[in-house]
Order: C-alpha cells, then sequence, then structure tokens
C-alpha cells in the first residue's frame, strides 16, 4: 500500500498536489512519502511483536543502500529503526540521522581497516565478518584498540534466490559471506580470540524475493548451525535474518505478506531462544517514493513506434537499465482518450536508456507530468550526473506539507566540486 492517490483528478502524495511540488522544484524530482513509511515501518514492527517469543527483542535494520536520503533516515530513527550499512558513510549517515550505534549493523564484503576502525569508534551493535581474512583483519584492528566488538560471521548458505542474477546474493558463486561448510570453524576461531566477541549468525541471500520457500531454508540453515555450534559449547545469542521480502512492482496481489514473512521466520526460530534481526530495503521504501518526470515530447514514426520522451534518464532511475526492472508509470493528470503502445525513454546518449518497450499509456503530450510508481528504492541512490546532467533532487512530504531534502546542484556548484589544475590557469 502507498499513499500516492488521485484527488480532484490529480495525483498526491497524501495531501500534497505533485503538480505543485513539481512546479516549484522542477523535474525530474524525487517524492517520498511519509505516511508509507510509517505504514510499512508499523506493519513490520507489529508482526514482529506478535513473534516476541520466538524471536526476542528483534532488531529491524533499514538497508541504508536502499534510501540513504537523511530525511528518509530521520523519519525511520523516529519510529525506533535501526540502520543495516555496508560502508563508513552509511554509518555516519545513520548516526547522523539520529540512529544510535547500538541498533546499527556493519555488513559488506569489501570493509577497510579504516571502516573497521570506525565501526568500532562508533560503538555499532555487530559487525558481519564475510571471510576468514576479514576476521584476521578485524582481530588487529580490534587488538590495536584494545577492543573486543561483538561479531556476527556471514553465512553463504548457497541458496540464492531474488528478481534478478544481479541481485541474488546467496548463491555458491556469489561474492557474499562465507560458505556453510566453513562458518562453523570460523565462528570457533572467532571465540578463541580475545579481540572479537562472536554473538550469532547472519545471511541475507537476495533482493526482490517473491516466495517465502528459499528465505525458509536459508534461516533453517541458521538454526541447524545454531545448535550445532551450542552443542561445540559455543554461544549463539542472534540470528540475523537479512531483508529480501518482494514488492508489488506489478500490482502483484499474491506476493507473501509481511506477517505471513515474519511467522515463518518466527516458525524456524521457535525454542531457539535468540534475537533476532531483520534488515529491510525496499520493502519499507520502494512504495514510499515516486519520481517525477515530464514529456519533452513525443516522437511518432512512420512505422507506427512512438517514442514518449522524458525529462528522466537512466542517470536519475538506474534501475531499469541495471536490473531490466519493471516500474508502473502513470500520468499525475490523466487525459481523456483511448491507451496506446509508447517506447519510454530519457534524454542520454546511450541506447539504454530505455524505461519500457510498448508499455500502454493513457493519451500523453508535450509538457505532460508522468509518475514512476515505487521508486523510493534504489532510486536516487543510483543516481548519477552522467552526461553533466544535475543531480535529481529529492522531496519528502508529510500530509499536506513538504520540504526539499536534497537540492538539485546548480552547475555552479558542479563545476566547484572540480578545481581545476592550477597549471591551466
Amino acid at each position: 500500500m502507498h499513499h500516492f492517490e488521485r484527488i480532484d483528478g490529480a495525483l498526491h502524495a497524501e495531501a500534497a498536489p505533485l503538480e505543485a511540488i513539481a512546479e516549484a522544484v522542477g523535474t525530474p524530482v524525487y517524492v517520498y512519502s511519509t505516511a508509507t513509511l510509517t505504514r510499512h515501518y508499523g506493519l513490520l514492527r507489529g508482526a514482529v511483536e506478535a513473534h516476541r517469543a520466538a524471536l526476542g527483542d528483534a532488531l529491524i535494520a533499514f538497508a541504508v543502500k536502499a534510501n540513504s536520503n537523511l530525511s528518509v533516515l530521520a523519519t525511520l530513527a523516529r519510529l525506533g529503526c535501526g540502520a543495516d550499512t555496508v560502508s563508513e558513510g552509511e554509518i555516519r549517515r545513520a548516526l547522523k540521522a539520529g540512529i544510535p550505534g547500538q541498533r546499527i549493523v556493519f555488513s559488506g564484503v569489501g570493509k577497510t581497516d579504516a571502516e573497521l576502525a570506525f565501526a568500532i569508534e562508533a560503538g555499532v551493535r555487530q559487525i558481519n565478518i564475510e571471510s576468514a581474512v576479514e576476521l584476521d583483519r578485524l582481530i588487529a584492528v580490534a587488538a590495536a584498540k584494545g577492543a573486543a566488538p561483538e561479531i556476527a560471521i556471514r553465512v553463504n548458505p548457497k541458496i540464492g534466490a531474488g528478481g534478478h542474477a544481479k541481485i541474488t546474493t546467496g548463491g555458491a558463486t556469489d561474492k557474499f559471506g562465507v560458505p556453510a561448510e566453513e562458518a562453523p570453524a570460523l565462528y570457533a576461531r572467532a571465540a578463541a580470540s580475545p579481540h572479537v566477541t562472536p554473538v550469532g549468525l547472519a545471511c541475507h541471500i537476495g533482493s526482490q524475493i517473491t516466495t517465502l520457500d528459499p528465505l525458509e531454508a536459508a534461516f533453517r540453515a541458521l538454526r541447524e548451525m545454531t545448535l550445532a555450534l551450542r552443542a561445540g559449547g559455543l554461544s549463539v545469542s542472534r540470528l540475523d535474518l537479512g531483508g529480501g521480502l518482494g514488492v508489488p512492482y506489478h500490482g502483484q496481489t499474491d506476493l507473501p505478506s509481511i506477517a505471513d514473512y515474519v511467522g515463518r521466520a518466527a516458525a524456524v526460530l521457535e525454542g531457539l531462544d535468540v534475537e533476532a534481526a531483520f534488515e529491510p530495503g525496499r520493502l519499507l521504501a520502494a512504495n514510499a517514493g515516486v519520481l517525477l518526470s515530464r514529456v519533452i515530447q513525443v516522437n511518432a514514426r512512420s512505422d507506427g513506434r512512438r517514442f514518449l520522451v522524458l525529462d528522466a534518464g537512466m542517470n536519475d532511475l538506474m534501475r531499469p537499465a541495471l536490473y531490466d526492472a519493471f516500474h508502473d508509470v502513470v500520468p499525475v493528470r490523466q487525459r481523456t482518450g483511448e491507451a496506446g503502445a509508447y517506447d519510454l525513454v530519457g534524454p542520454i546518449c546511450e541506447s539504454t536508456d530505455v524505461f519500457a518497450r510498448d508499455r500502454q499509456l493513457a493519451p500523453v503530450e508535450a509538457g505532460d507530468l508522468v509518475a514512476f510508481m515505487g521508486a523510493g528504492a534504489y532510486g536516487a541512490v543510483l543516481a548519477s550526473e552522467y552526461n553533466s546532467r544535475p543531480l535529481v533532487p529529492e522531496v519528502l512530504v508529510d500530509g499536506d506539507r513538504w520540504a526539499v531534502v536534497r537540492a538539485r546542484p546548480s552547475y555552479e556548484e558542479m563545476w566547484a566540486r572540480e578545481p581545476r589544475a592550477d597549471w591551466l590557469g
């Protein structure tokens, strides 16, 4: 569910008219709904609380890589949400947004020594270790600081799942995590060190997963490993279950519900006496955002093909070019008339700058506004200034009020970031 609805024929974000935002800020522009973020977090929090006996005082840690805007993070922080981070920059963003270190998880396959040191200094909840060599490096960094940070071993269960090969992270050939057969020995080695404190296991097998079976299989792998480690005299008190549950980009109604997802996890963890963690990203943010774009022109060719040329490009919304991703596109103010097929393209000088082929839309004309739905996750965070286009701005709506929470830079601001070499004058 989201809070982008038509009022008097025009699409609004909650009570704020998208036409007014576009007029004031320009296009393209991302617009986020506070009410949708709040609702989605509340649904997940409620489902987790309903299974407290099995899941303990579970942490919900938003995957910052999905949407790192400080105002979005601050909105979630006020609700009690934590953060799943994969860089020093993301840790700093989470802290800046008001998320305390003890609600921050630090993951990622390529943490530098400097990042590991910063995570220790920031007092993060846990560092998820993804390889034996990373464990050795963390031990050395922690020893130099006289610290013993809490860690979890991220397990690769050889269960890959997701909406595209490029967002599958738990398969045997994926770079993430410690192979399941190696993880118990690594956990034991960590337990023998005075410079780290192993507290649990973690996994994350992919993104945009639309069936619960692979998720359950991964959860069961963690359960079995927990029991085996305990049988060997080792303590395991946390299980980080990752994220990955899909959202209805295509308007599907048969996707697993949040309640079913959490219920399946609780059934697997029942009686294990662990504290669970969930790391949702798109589940909270995708349907909380839209990308507004204005039609530049409609190119009608003699062969009947029509190109709807938009002022948003693949540099503003990378997902279709990167993952063949689908986004529903709707006119902000719909015209009457028969729907027709359009190729939706942007202005970027690349053949991959195509959002959709043969998409059925109501009649559209130059100057019309359209909204890319479900664009709140992996949208603005992947944007760039390719073709020297100013970075797309972001707006947060709360009821009938709204604020620019990342401004579009001027050309002068863009140039100021690139000082000319002194020998060029």
